[in-house]
């Protein structure tokens, strides 16, 4: 038999005092997070296609992806100096990628469960 009752916490795991309102403001910030990851990632993963199949940097998109995927892997340039160029690209341009859906479903995840 299953106790529903008001003191009976474990019966329903859901927060069941949320609105629904809330409950819908709660999933639309989720939603907003693990779409901002997910562009990161696009960017990041764009520019390394685009650099790995010799793209014109002189093109106004190339250029466009290039410098915002620059903005979002600042932080980890250089992390690897090997050779051959195409490799530290991949994996310094990678890395922040992997790093932003990580993060950024994570803690989507972790603001559904609010």
């Amino acid at each position: 038999m299953v106790d529903n009752g008001p003191y009976n916490h474990h019966a329903n795991p859901s927060n069941h005092h949320a609105s629904p309102s809330n409950r819908l403001g709660t999933e639309r910030t989720a939603l907003i997070i693990h779409g901002l990851a997910d562009v990161a990632a696009i960017f990041l993963g764009l520019w390394i296609l685009l650099y790995m199949l010799d793209a014109n940097e002189a093109n106004v998109f190339v250029d466009f992806v290039h410098g915002v995927a620059d903005w979002l892997a600042g932080w980890s340039q250089d992390i690897f100096t090997m050779e051959p160029e195409g490799a530290r690209v991949f994996l310094n341009y990678a890395l922040p990628a992997l790093i932003y859906l990580g993060i950024g479903h994570g803690v989507a995840a972790w603001v559904r469960r609010l």
